[in-house]
């Protein structure tokens, strides 16, 4: 069968070009000042709240006993769960030589980046005394304080700023020849900006911010000419931080998964759980790819570059990962029966039964049946459907960690101490800032930085196969 082409309709080097710097060259429209606004207000949410717990403590939080780890916990390996996408599309993917991943990788890997900011906040101020968590990092000082290398909270710090660190120089390098063609367009866009100006003050504040531009863009491009040398260099660098961002991917949520499966509660002390989160993972992250990217596309019209195709692949990695998860559901029954541990057993049918089956089942309907309507070709290519479910798919996966972590805390060995947890409003209010925060770093990167790597699109459009075509025509046996 013909493969379908990545890049639709023949669009050459200059479309391709003009479409994702016309984005970040051109006014800011209107919705991205109206969502701007929208997400600074809801950002601002999280601010307060932890300006009021630092004020007051943790306990604001609704964090007590025996539930100690509370939506803070939940929050944090959600986030961490969503950053998981992009570094997934661009490490392994370029490794397997997925052509498909060009148009998604770089909006992909911005999300990964702010999904870690917004996840290094919970178990930040989690440990109450904030001003205290640089204890968490290997110096040494005067005190001879170290840390606590048994602790998962330090396996965490090491996890997490890895990943982040090692994603940041990957999503930057990525960027670095796309920076240079702003940067070599900003000369132009600054002389066409000026014919149109007519007033004195606006024509002087203008020029400062495109002369701005044009520098800024020039340090972020790092001298890049584009030589063969500077290619040569860029891939070399290019492809040994996907390889060393691949074992990443795995480890960073195996470590999470850590958190849990190291202690003796019943329902986390289970050696699933590295595989099954990181599954989980893959299955949130590309949820919440299509959860953005289809929006965009509409936006700024990049139908010609997130084809049917791109949208079909990633529904596809949903189902797969969506099945792995709901395999992984029924296999902690299985062990949990298997194992004849009546603690265990009890902390499964409590889930699915007990106080929190509410959660347990919107669980089991976000996370195992929705992805089984991606078998159908329809609903695949109705991009409205596919928009809701993966909507629906973020929702099942902040369920799922709720699920793990108030079910086995709040019903555990001592029934004296049961208790039903509830969040509180500073967590209400928090937890909903950091989607604002989300969208404000976001929405920043789609007015200041190339949204798509366009460098690598040309390399896979119809334009860089000049004798694909032909050579295809050669060997494409008759129809007749």
């Amino acid at each position: 069968m013909p493969r379908r082409e990545i890049i639709e309709n023949q669009r050459d080097y200059g479309w391709i070009t003009q479409k994702i710097c016309g984005i970040v060259e051109g006014n800011a429209p209107t919705w991205w000042w109206t969502a701007f606004i929208l997400a600074c207000l809801m950002a601002s949410f999280t601010l307060a709240g932890l300006i009021y717990l630092v004020s007051t403590g943790t306990g604001v939080w609704g964090l007590r006993n025996p539930v100690f780890w509370g939506w803070a916990i939940v929050n944090f390996v959600f986030w961490i769960g969503i950053g998981h996408a992009g570094t997934l599309i661009s490490a392994i993917l370029c490794l397997l030589k997925q052509k498909w991943r060009t148009s998604i990788n770089r909006a992909a890997e911005a999300m990964t980046i702010f999904a870690v900011v917004c996840a290094g906040i919970f178990p930040l101020f989690h440990v109450g005394r904030v001003w205290f968590a640089w204890f968490l990092t290997p110096f040494h000082n005067y005190q001879w304080v170290w840390p606590n290398f048994r602790s998962p909270l330090e396996w965490d710090v090491f996890a997490v700023s890895t990943y982040g660190t090692v994603s940041v120089l990957f999503w930057y390098m990525g960027m670095i020849p796309d920076l240079a063609a702003i940067r070599d367009r900003a000369h132009g866009v600054h002389a066409e900006r000026m014919k149109l100006i007519t007033g004195k003050f606006a024509q002087g504040w203008e020029r400062g911010w495109y002369t701005f531009r044009k520098y800024f863009y020039g340090v972020l491009a790092m001298g890049w000419r584009g030589s063969h040398r500077h290619w040569n260099n860029y891939e070399m660098a290019y492809l040994l931080l996907a390889g060393l961002s691949t074992p990443l991917v795995l480890s960073v949520h195996t470590v999470v998964s850590f958190d849990f499966a190291a202690s003796n509660l019943p329902g986390w002390h289970t050696t699933i759980f590295p595989p099954y989160f990181v599954a989980g993972a893959i299955f949130s992250g590309f949820g919440m790819v299509l959860t953005l990217m289809l929006p965009l596309r509409a936006i700024f019209g990049l139908q010609d570059l997130i084809t049917q195709s791109h949208i079909d692949c990633m529904a596809k990695i949903c189902l797969a990962t969506g099945t792995m998860v709901g395999y992984a559901y029924g296999m902690e029954f299985f062990i949990a029966w298997y194992g004849a541990n009546p603690y265990e057993g009890f902390a499964f049918v409590n889930r699915a039964f007990g106080q929190y089956a509410w959660a347990y089942w919107i669980m089991i309907s976000c996370n195992v049946i929705t992805p089984q309507f991606f078998w159908f070709k329809a609903v695949r290519e109705n991009l409205w459907l596919v928009w809701i479910l993966s909507c629906i798919i973020n929702v099942g996966m902040w369920f799922e960690r709720f699920v793990i972590t108030v079910t086995s805390l709040a019903n555990d060995f001592l029934p004296a101490n049961w208790d039903y947890y509830s969040p509180t409003v500073v967590d209400i209010f928090t937890f909903f800032g950091t989607f604002g925060l989300f969208s404000v770093l976001f929405l920043l990167f789609i007015r200041f930085l190339p949204l798509m790597a366009f460098a690598e699109i040309k390399a896979v459009s119809p334009q860089a196969d000049v004798h694909g075509h032909a050579h295809e025509h050669h060997i494409t046996p008759p129809t007749e």
